[in-house]
């Protein structure tokens, strides 16, 4: 017997997601106004009593001409995905979505794969043999994932290859690094970072930076560092635009779903970043930063005020977002795994995408366009 599904009010939703320990930033419903080329539903799973059991937000992109959709749901949905009969599940959902238009549905189950410690990352780092994270003996392996991607399979679903050289591909990354806090004093988790890191921390407050918390006045500041990231770091950066309305409609929601920290010295903003907060899962979204005063390392001073600002939160898990899978000295993107593993943290694997098509035929001829982009 499968679950019934439907449409539900952004409020069910809400409530719903505020009655649980975790979830993704991208599965609350403000999500959706955040992506306004994307319409966005909230859906719900309702048991034989009638009891909501289940939400997703879905996104949904018109095809060009065609009133059909491509139907994605970050990071979710939030369901049971340890339940045995997963189709109970899974089936309504894509039957709902077959009806509103969609000829292919994309989701991000939020269950992880396996585990690497701080010290198996390093030393598959040092490692010349370790081209890449994914082919190193992990510390943890999370049975439960083998279980789901098998049903997965036979229910028809496809997995998504990873991205290609940074893990940074289309869709959300599928290898991220997080810091455990559940459990865990300040005092341990400050000794949990690496020697280098404390030594930044401290050289950072001698130096007299200043890490305060900003407000929608102080994107425009944010912005200037992060075009200068974008450039440095070699990616597209977002409008302006996308972060006033993630502002906006994040916060317009729950007041500490977003803040805004920025790191001044000597009356210049050296370095800015955003934090965003589900439950107990805090997340370092974006950072920004100039070259300039790199000795003064406003990079660590603004990530240990996070840390701790969100552990008096009580955050279980400070997230650092994604991570490059590729561990050769010539990524570009390297140092920001060094940067994240001195943290004393862990990396972590996640089931990754998986697509369903509805239409063959027009989720093919998607792919291909995607590819060709």
């Amino acid at each position: 017997m499968s679950f019934r599904l439907k449409a539900i009010t952004r409020e069910d939703h809400l409530a719903f997601v505020r009655a649980r320990p975790s979830v993704s930033h991208m599965q609350v419903p403000s999500w959706g106004d955040v992506k306004p080329d994307w319409r966005a539903e909230s859906l719900g799973w309702f048991d034989e009593s009638d009891r909501l059991v289940g939400v997703g937000l879905v996104l949904l992109r018109p095809l060009p001409k065609l009133k059909r959709y491509l139907a994605y749901l970050p990071e979710g949905p939030v369901i049971d995905w340890a339940a045995p009969d997963l189709q109970r599940w899974l089936e309504p959902m894509l039957a709902y979505l077959k009806e509103q238009g969609a000829f292919s549905v994309k989701m991000g189950p939020p269950v992880v794969a396996r585990r690497w410690s701080a010290e198996a990352v390093k030393a598959a780092i040092a490692d010349p043999q370790a081209g890449r994270l994914r082919d190193v003996e992990a510390t943890v392996h999370e049975p439960m994932a083998f279980d789901v991607a098998d049903r997965l399979r036979r229910m028809g679903w496809q997995q998504t290859e990873p991205g290609d050289e940074d893990g940074f591909a289309a869709g959300q990354p599928r290898y991220v690094f997080q810091v455990p806090f559940a459990g865990r004093s300040l005092e341990e988790i400050q000794r949990g970072l690496n020697q280098q890191w404390r030594r930044n921390i401290k050289k950072a407050e001698k130096a007299g930076v200043k890490v305060v918390q900003g407000g929608y006045e102080d994107l425009p500041a944010f912005y200037d560092l992060y075009v200068e990231t974008a450039e440095r770091d070699r990616f597209i950066p977002r409008p302006q635009a996308y972060f006033q309305r993630m502002w906006t409609a994040l916060r317009a929601e729950d007041g500490d779903r977003m803040r805004l920290y920025l790191a001044h010295h000597e009356g210049e903003v050296l370095a800015a970043a955003t934090m965003l907060m589900v439950g107990e899962h805090v997340w370092y979204s974006y950072g920004a930063s100039t070259s300039r005063k790199r000795e003064v390392q406003p990079n660590n001073a603004i990530q240990w005020r996070m840390m701790s600002d969100a552990h008096a939160l009580g955050a279980g898990v400070y997230d650092f977002r994604g991570i490059t899978d590729t561990l050769e000295e010539s990524n570009h993107l390297l140092g920001l795994l060094r940067f994240k593993v001195g943290t004393g943290g862990e990396a972590v694997e996640y089931l990754g995408e998986w697509d369903f098509p509805l239409n063959k035929m027009l989720h093919k001829a998607l792919d291909l366009y995607m590819s060709r982009r």
